[in-house]
């Protein structure tokens, strides 16, 4: 049976981690900081491969956005964002600054269902 990843957060993480993308994340002092060595990344560090937005199945208000990361120092991560009313608008702004030329979809998992 398929999954359908497109309502589980957690099952797109675990594809990821699966896909070496293990490193967590840890938005502080407007940095993203990788909770296991503490290096904190600027913006022009950071590259997303891969996003992937959800809305909550019994609350719409209860949005998400999950990043799939690469780092200028090739570490590899995942960072799950929430939006909407109740939002971290400093993380939001973070991820705002990372320059569009280091955003792509290079490792998003549904780049096969949308190109049919």
């Amino acid at each position: 049976m398929a999954i359908n990843y497109d309502k589980h957060e957690i099952d797109y993480i675990n594809h990821y981690q699966g896909k070496g993308y293990r490193t967590n994340f840890l938005f502080t002092e407007g940095c993203l900081m990788d909770t296991e060595s503490k290096y904190k990344y600027q913006p022009e560090e950071i590259f997303i491969v891969a996003e992937h937005r959800y809305e909550g199945m019994s609350n719409p208000d209860d949005m998400s956005v999950l990043y799939v990361i690469e780092t200028a120092n090739r570490v590899k991560g995942t960072y799950l964002l929430g939006y909407g009313p109740s939002a971290d608008l400093d993380a939001a702004e973070f991820f705002k600054n990372i320059p569009q030329k280091q955003v792509s979809e290079k490792e998003n998992i549904n780049e096969d269902k949308r190109s049919k």
